[in-house]
């Protein structure tokens, strides 16, 4: 097998022409522990999703070897101990629940509150941060303006049922009366 040296293109990964640790070795005689050193060398301070991605790309890289230069090419990424270590994460898969059960949730809450809460994330999407932060002057029409949200952005608009609205004002009218009385 011709030697070559351990570095896949150009394109994927510039950073390999300049992080020379491994040389040019042969690549026939690199072990797990050369791929591991050097990829823990290389993700070092990374993110996981990093550390899969460019494990994956070196995995590509030495089946590429395998498929066009040398079949009986042993690939080092094979190994359990570096496909576990560098294993995708497991992706949690959420539930959706149906209208008519959120509808229900909403109406069964005795609280007022609690209630005009659950409304205005179900019905206008917004966090319980968002909906926390609200005040009296934040409501405008059938929109809400949401300002420092989570987004970065200085302010966000959210649309919300006329229904919503009204509960909403009601509710701030309620708040604020007994507010001052107090």
């Amino acid at each position: 097998m011709p030697s070559a040296c351990f570095w896949p293109t150009d394109r994927a990964w510039p950073q390999f022409y300049s992080r020379r640790e491994l040389g040019d070795y042969e690549i026939s005689h690199l072990s797990v522990d050369d791929v591991l050193a050097f990829l823990n060398q290389l993700t070092d301070g990374c993110k996981p999703q990093t550390k899969r991605v460019r494990f994956a790309r070196l995995c590509s890289f030495f089946n590429f070897i395998k498929t066009n230069i040398s079949a009986d090419f042993k690939n080092p990424c094979d190994s359990p101990m570096l496909r576990k270590l560098f294993r995708p994460a497991v992706t949690v898969h959420w539930d959706i629940v149906e209208k008519e059960t959120v509808d229900e949730i909403i109406f069964r809450t005795a609280k007022v509150t609690n209630r005009i809460m659950l409304e205005l994330m179900a019905r206008g999407g917004m966090r319980i941060g968002e909906v926390l932060r609200l005040r009296p002057k934040d409501i405008q029409d059938s929109k809400l303006v949401i300002s420092d949200p989570k987004s970065g952005k200085e302010y966000e608009c959210v649309f919300i049922p006329k229904k919503v609205v009204e509960r909403l004002c009601q509710y701030a009218r309620q708040v604020c009366q007994s507010n001052e009385m107090d």
